[in-house]
């Protein structure tokens, strides 16, 4: 599954709905942990594409489920920009550059390589289904991420403020 993203802050909105409708579609739920934590790296990736590069993009969703109802999400944010992204360290007073520490500490795996003429981003979210008899009241750790590990994390203007700084220094 795929979105073609123009380089207009406006796409990044369009993208998390595209994600969520692809998912829902798929059976996962928008208000499962999963689901929130997709659409928040979405937000990333895409406000990155689209503000550090100024190029279009292609948003990818790949769902490959496993046996006993493990699967993995992956998330791809292709543009043509040969500029790699590279962490920054903002100040106290800084509302951006913390994009790359979010999709760090959010997603299980996530890297970057060269695609043609630009790169590729991509993350990557484990996830199980389980059976939850009524006494059980936590998902173990392994089962994906839980709310707790973005709450109070708000959304900027139109997308996470920050992100990836694509050749900043």
């Amino acid at each position: 599954m795929q979105l073609e993203i123009r380089p207009d802050p406006a796409e990044v909105g369009r993208a998390r709905r595209w994600a969520r409708s692809r998912l829902a579609g798929s059976g996962i739920a928008a208000d499962e942990p999963l689901a929130e934590t997709l659409v928040l790296l979405v937000s990333e990736l895409v406000t990155n594409a689209v503000v550090h590069t100024g190029c279009p993009a292609v948003l990818r969703l790949f769902l490959s489920g496993e046996p006993a109802g493990a699967a993995t999400v992956r998330l791809e944010v292709a543009d043509a920009s040969t500029r790699a992204p590279v962490p920054r360290c903002p100040g106290d007073e800084s509302t951006g550059g913390r994009g790359l520490a979010l999709v760090d500490g959010l997603a299980d795996r996530w890297g970057w390589c060269p695609e043609g003429v630009g790169k590729r981003i991509w993350c990557e979210l484990d996830s199980c289904v389980k059976a939850v008899d009524a006494a059980e009241t936590s998902v173990p750790a392994s089962c994906g991420r839980t709310s707790p590990a973005y709450e109070g994390l708000a959304y900027g203007g139109y997308g996470a403020y920050g992100g990836l700084a694509y050749g900043a220094v």
